[in-house]
């Protein structure tokens, strides 16, 4: 019993010695406010550029499909 009393201090004497001699370290924040000037680029955007790949495959779709309903409508309009 008297040797783990005495491992128990010794335990707590070299943790302590050890945790007392460290440094602490300081962290410093910095926060700098800097000034930006946006401009604004005159560029003019098309509507193609500001749609998806999507939406211009469909676009490109829809209009064949369309030529080729017109063709058929004036396909059965001929007969008449």
């Amino acid at each position: 019993m008297k040797r783990v009393i005495v491992l128990a201090g010794l335990l707590v004497l070299s943790t302590s010695s050890l945790i007392s001699c460290r440094e602490e370290t300081k962290k410093e924040t910095v926060i700098k406010e800097v000034q930006v000037e946006k401009q604004t680029p005159e560029v003019k955007v098309e509507v193609e550029e500001k749609e998806g790949i999507l939406e211009r495959a469909a676009k490109k779709v829809d209009q064949e499909v369309n030529k080729e309903i017109d063709q058929e409508i004036e396909k059965i309009g001929d007969d008449n």
